[in-house]
C-alpha cells in the first residue's frame, strides 16, 4: 500500500484567531526515495507563538508562508525509509517538519539535527526545554540580560514553554524571580512547583499593585514575551540601568497591533533592550546540554501540554493566545509516538 501524506496548507491569512478555514487538508501519495533521501515521519510538531507571525504577510525575520504552501513548523520525526548513508531507520530528526505527516528530506538539507532513536529523555521535551524554547530561554538569561545574585528579574508568560525556563535559570542564576502569568492557578503553579519567588495574575483587577507589593527593591532585569500593557507595566517597575531581553510581543500577534512607542521610562531610568532570535544562537549543544544537566539534579522542571491530531492543529495554536495550556504546547501527530 503506498504512503499518503496529509499535508495543511494555508488557504488564507487569518484574521484574529486561526481557524480550520485557513488551511486546506490535502492528501498526495509520498514519492519514491532518490539517493541520498530519507523519509520522516512526523511524530510531534512544536506549537509556538511565532506560527501565527509566519501567517502574515508583513516584513519578519523568515518570509511569510505563501498561500498554497504547507504551514511552516519546527517538529520531531523519525526515519522510516532512508537511502543515505548519514541518516539510518529509527533515527529521530529534530528541525522543519511542518504541519504534516511526512517529509522528504535530503541529507545534506541544512537546519536538521539527528537524534539517536532512544535520546533518553521524553519527546516532547526535545521540542521544550531542550528545545527552541530552552534554548531561547537560556541566550536569554545568559547573554541578552544576564541576572546577577540577588537582583529582581520579572518573566512575562512565565508559565508558558520559555517563560518557565527563564524564571528557573533566573532562580539558579541566583536571582528573586517573580512570574506573570493568567489566572489563580498559573500563578500557584509558578510558586509552589516551579520554586518562583512570587507570581502575579496579569487578569486580575489590582494587577499593579500585585506587581508592586511582589517587586518592593524594583525590577532590574525583564524578561519580556507579551508587550502592550503587561510590559507597560513591569517598565514601570524598573530600577535605573535595568534590562530588557525583548524575546516576543504576543499580545499582538493575533491583533495586528504594534507596540507601545512610549519610550519615557528609557530615557527616564536609562534602561537598555536588546531584541534576539534563537536563530542567532548556533551553539544549541551547549545550552541543551546545560539545561538537562539541571533537569538530571533536579533543578529545572519540565512540563509539556500535548494535544492530539494533525487536523486539529489549527485550533490547537490558539491554545497559545486562550492561555488554556502550561509549559511548552506540542501536537502529537502520530498517535503510536
Amino acid at each position: 500500500m503506498p504512503l499518503i501524506n496529509r499535508r495543511l496548507r494555508l488557504k488564507s491569512r487569518p484574521e484574529g484567531l486561526v481557524t480550520r478555514d485557513n488551511f486546506d487538508l490535502v492528501e498526495q501519495r509520498v514519492p519514491e526515495l532518490k539517493e541520498g533521501e530519507v523519509l520522516v515521519r512526523t511524530l510531534y510538531i512544536s506549537m509556538d507563538p511565532t506560527n501565527r507571525v509566519w501567517m502574515r504577510d508583513i516584513p519578519q525575520y523568515l518570509p511569510p508562508v505563501a498561500i498554497g504552501e504547507v504551514m511552516r513548523a519546527l517538529g520531531l520525526g523519525r526515519v522510516v525509509a532512508s537511502r543515505s548513508s548519514k541518516y539510518g531507520e529509527g533515527d529521530l530528526v529534530q528541525g522543519v517538519i511542518g504541519w504534516q505527516d511526512y517529509l522528504l528530506l535530503h541529507e545534506d538539507a541544512k537546519g536538521y539535527v539527528r537524534l539517536p532513536a532512544d535520546p533518553g529523555i521524553p519527546l516532547p521535551t526535545l521540542l521544550g526545554a531542550c528545545g527552541m524554547s530552552g534554548v531561547t530561554a537560556y541566550y536569554g538569561m545568559t547573554d541578552i540580560a544576564p541576572v546577577q545574585p540577588g537582583e529582581t528579574l520579572v518573566v512575562s508568560a512565565a508559565a508558558g514553554s520559555v517563560g518557565s525556563i527563564a524564571g528557573q535559570i533566573g532562580k539558579i542564576m541566583g536571582a528573586r524571580v517573580v512570574g506573570i502569568a493568567g489566572g489563580v492557578d498559573k500563578c500557584r503553579h509558578l510558586v509552589d512547583e516551579l520554586g518562583f519567588d512570587a507570581a502575579v495574575d496579569y487578569k486580575a483587577a489590582d494587577f499593579r499593585q500585585q506587581l508592586k507589593a511582589a517587586t518592593p527593591d524594583g525590577v532590574h532585569v525583564n524578561f519580556e514575551n507579551v508587550g502592550g500593557d503587561v510590559m507597560k507595566a513591569v517598565l514601570g517597575r524598573m530600577v535605573i540601568g535595568g534590562r530588557v531581553a525583548l524575546c516576543g510581543l504576543i499580545a499582538g500577534y493575533n491583533s495586528g497591533e504594534r507596540p507601545s512607542d512610549d519610550f519615557g521610562p528609557f530615557i527616564m531610568k536609562r534602561l537598555s533592550m536588546r531584541g534576539f532570535l534563537v536563530l542567532d544562537y548556533t551553539k544549541t549543544k551547549e545550552a541543551v546540554g546545560a539545561i538537562a544537566g539541571w533537569i538530571r539534579e533536579g533543578k529545572l522542571k519540565t512540563e509539556e501540554t500535548v494535544a492530539e491530531g494533525l487536523e486539529n492543529a489549527p485550533v490547537v495554536l490558539n491554545r497559545l493566545f486562550d492561555g488554556s495550556h502550561r509549559g511548552k504546547l506540542v501536537l502529537r501527530v502520530d498517535a503510536q509516538a
